[in-house]
């Protein structure tokens, strides 16, 4: 056994990565990345967002986002706007298309959870308290200070 192996921070890794292929592979057929289920995931549950609150929400910057709304926009799977009211907010909707994938992904959350391996969902809640207490804390530590020559 590597030394890796004993190591939070790497368990997390992998886990993460591990994941995120589970995703990919299931998301193939319908040419969507991961990054982009989850826009839908939040607009088929959350309703029109703006891409500011989209961001917040996925953890995303804008220099992420934008390109990733440009493809899926680009894909009809969701549509942009400006709001009437104020133009400089964008908003963003799924398009005809990308709520219609909504009932042909509707097998995935069941099959990732089934793939974790975790016993019920009250061992599901827990881990994902505990994931979200280690991103609090992990989002808490400062930089490191540059060393001095």
């Amino acid at each position: 056994m590597a030394i890796v192996d004993d190591m939070v921070c790497f368990s997390l890794y992998s886990a993460a990565r591990a994941t995120t292929r589970a995703y990919a592979e299931q998301l193939a057929p319908w040419g969507l990345t991961y990054p982009q289920y989850l826009v839908l995931v939040v607009l088929w549950t959350e309703g029109r967002q703006s891409v500011r609150e989209l961001g917040r929400l996925l953890q995303l910057d804008s220099g992420t986002l934008s390109p990733l709304l440009r493809r899926m926009e680009e894909k009809l799977l969701i549509e942009r706007r400006r709001d009437e009211e104020d133009q400089r907010i964008v908003t963003v909707a799924t398009s005809a298309r990308g709520e219609g994938l909504r009932g042909e992904l509707a097998h995935l959350p069941a099959a990732i959870a089934e793939a974790t391996g975790l016993p019920d969902e009250a061992a599901a809640r827990e881990l994902i308290g505990s994931l979200r207490r280690l991103t609090t804390g992990m989002s808490q530590v400062p930089p490191a200070a540059v060393p001095l020559h």
